[in-house]
C-alpha cells in the first residue's frame, strides 16, 4: 500500500477536517466529512507503526469478528445498520457488497471489505490519506480522534493530558480461525439456529462427556503471559473485579465461572438439531464463514489468550476439529476507552474544545455497527462546524441517537462500553407490545425519525462525491 496519496488540484476555499485513525469509525467519518464538502486529511499510523491485533496496512481492517451483527431490524444491531443505510454510510454499503453467508447476521469477507474501503478512500478526490503516527492532537480543527482502542501510547498520553482523566482499560480478545478443509464434515452439520438463514453455520456438536472434557482442559490450559498494566488487570479479571468488558472476556475465563457457563453461553445448542441423532446436542461450537470463498471459518465466541500450542491441543478436543488447521490463533490485547460522560456531549463533541470530536470504540460505543455510526455522526458534525453550522444530534428514538446519548450521559463512576440495544431507546408508553413485536414497533418508529432527521439537516441533497481535489 502506498504511504501517501498525491492528487492534483486546489482546495483553498474548502474547510479542512482532520481525522486520526483509519479504522471503521475514522473511515466513515472521513467519507461523510468529504461528502459534505470538506477537504479531509485522514491519518493512519499503520504500517509504519503496527498494533498487536492488526495484520495488514488496509484501512477498516476487522481484527476480531467479521460479523457486523444481525441485519434484522427487530434486533438492535439490525436497526442501527438500517439507519446507516438510510444515512448513506459508506461502510454499510461496502459491507453489503462483500457479504458472506451468516444466517441473519451481516458478516463480510474481511479482506475484500477492507480492500474496497481502502481503495474508495484513496480514490476520493477530497480525501488525503497520510501514513503517519499522530502523537499529539492538532491545534487546528476541526479534528476527529477515531484512533480506536489500540491507540498508540503517545496519543493515549496526549488524550489523558487533554481530558484530565485517566484512561480506562479493558481486555479484548480475538477468536481463532481454522481452514474449512480441515473441519471433519462427518462430525459437523450445517444449520442456522431455528432454521433462520441458509444453513450458514458449521455446527460442531459435543456430547455431555465431550463438553466436560473440553471445559476441564480449557481451564487447565496455559495462557500467554501478559505484561505491565495488562498483567495487573488480568489479576482483577480472575478475581471478578476491575474495569474489564464482559462481552470480550476470553473463553477460558468464562469457563472458570462454572461447569455449564459455556453451554448456556457461546456454546448453547438452542435452536439446533443434529441430523445424525435427530436431537439437540448437549453443546455446540459454531463456525462462521470468514471469507466469500468459504475457505476460512471463525470459531464463534471462542476468543482466547491461550498459548498457541494450547489452542491447538484444546480446540482439537472438539470432535469435528480433531484435525483442525489454524489459519489464525486467538490472542488478547489491551483496549482503551475514555470516560466519555466527562469528556463528550451527545454530538460526540469535546466538552473542553468545540472543534474536537471523538468517534469509535474510544468513546465507549461498542460493536462494529456502533463504531461506524459514531464515525458517521462525528464526520457530519465536524464538516458542519467547519462550514459554520451547528453540530446535530440524531433523535433519541433512533439507535444512533440513543447510543450517543448513553456515552455522554451515563454515570461516569460506573461507565462501561455499550453495544446497541433496545433498552437505550426512549420509552414508548403508547406501545403495549412485548418481545420481538415491540422491537419491530420501536425500529419502525426509529427509522421514521431517522428519515425525518436526515431531511431536516439537508443530507438528502448532498452529492456523493464533491467535484473537488485535495492537495
Amino acid at each position: 500500500m502506498r504511504t501517501d496519496q498525491r492528487v492534483s488540484g486546489r482546495t483553498e476555499n474548502l474547510p479542512v477536517v482532520t481525522v486520526i485513525g483509519g479504522g471503521l469509525a475514522g473511515c466513515e467519518a472521513a467519507w461523510q466529512a468529504a461528502r459534505l464538502g470538506a477537504a479531509v486529511r485522514l491519518f493512519e499510523m499503520r504500517p509504519l507503526v503496527m498494533t498487536p491485533a492488526h495484520r495488514t496496512d488496509l484501512l477498516a481492517e476487522l481484527v476480531c469478528s467479521n460479523s457486523l451483527g444481525s441485519a434484522s431490524v427487530d434486533r438492535a444491531a439490525g436497526m442501527l445498520l438500517e439507519e446507516l443505510r438510510l444515512a448513506g454510510s459508506l461502510l454499510r454499503r461496502v459491507a453489503e457488497a462483500h457479504r458472506v453467508p451468516a444466517g441473519q447476521a451481516l458478516a463480510v469477507d474481511r479482506y475484500g471489505f477492507a480492500r474496497e474501503v481502502t481503495r474508495t478512500l484513496y480514490s476520493h478526490p477530497a480525501v488525503k490519506v497520510v501514513r503517519r503516527e499522530i502523537q499529539s492532537i492538532p491545534d487546528d480543527g476541526p479534528v476527529i480522534v477515531a484512533a480506536g482502542p489500540l491507540a498508540s501510547p503517545a496519543l493515549c498520553q496526549a488524550l489523558s493530558h487533554l481530558t484530565g482523566e485517566e484512561n480506562l482499560f479493558f481486555f479484548d480478545a480475538i477468536a481463532p480461525m481454522v481452514t474449512a478443509e480441515s473441519v471433519d464434515r462427518s462430525l459437523a452439520f450445517s444449520a442456522s439456529r431455528y432454521g433462520h438463514g441458509e444453513d450458514d453455520y458449521l455446527n460442531c456438536p459435543l456430547t455431555e462427556e465431550e463438553y466436560r472434557i473440553f471445559v476441564r482442559e480449557l481451564r487447565a490450559a496455559r495462557r500467554a503471559p501478559l505484561r505491565g498494566f495488562e498483567a495487573e488487570l488480568d489479576t482483577g479479571v480472575r478475581a471478578g473485579r476491575g474495569p474489564f468488558f464482559e462481552r470480550c472476556l476470553p473463553v477460558e475465563i468464562l469457563a472458570a465461572r462454572g461447569d455449564l457457563t459455556l453451554a448456556h453461553g457461546p456454546m448453547r445448542p438452542t435452536g439446533l438439531v443434529d441430523p445424525r441423532t435427530g436431537k439437540r446436542p448437549f453443546a455446540v461450537l459454531q463456525l462462521r464463514r470468514d471469507d466469500v470463498a468459504g475457505q476460512l471459518y471463525n470459531l464463534v465466541g471462542m476468543q482466547t489468550n491461550l498459548l498457541y500450542t494450547e489452542q491447538e491441543r484444546v480446540f482439537r478436543l472438539i470432535p469435528a476439529l480433531h484435525q483442525a488447521e489454524f489459519a489464525r490463533y486467538g490472542q488478547m490485547h489491551r483496549n482503551t476507552f475514555l470516560c466519555s460522560p466527562k469528556v463528550i456531549n451527545a454530538a460526540l463533541q469535546s466538552r473542553l474544545r468545540d472543534d474536537l470530536f471523538f468517534a469509535g470504540q474510544l468513546t465507549g460505543i461498542e460493536g462494529y455497527a456502533g463504531n461506524i455510526a459514531s464515525g458517521w455522526l462525528a464526520g457530519v458534525n465536524a464538516a458542519r462546524l467547519a462550514s459554520g453550522q451547528s453540530p446535530v444530534i440524531p433523535p433519541p428514538e433512533t439507535m444512533m441517537g440513543a447510543l450517543c446519548r448513553y456515552v455522554s450521559a451515563a454515570d461516569p463512576s460506573a461507565f462501561q462500553p455499550m453495544k446497541a440495544n433496545f433498552g437505550l431507546l426512549v420509552a414508548a408508553e403508547s406501545c403495549t407490545l412485548r418481545g420481538r413485536e415491540r422491537h419491530r414497533w420501536l425500529a419502525a418508529r426509529g427509522l421514521t425519525r431517522m428519515q425525518e432527521f436526515l431531511r431536516e439537516i439537508g443530507l438528502s441533497a448532498v452529492t456523493e462525491v464533491p467535484d473537488v481535489r485535495c492537495d
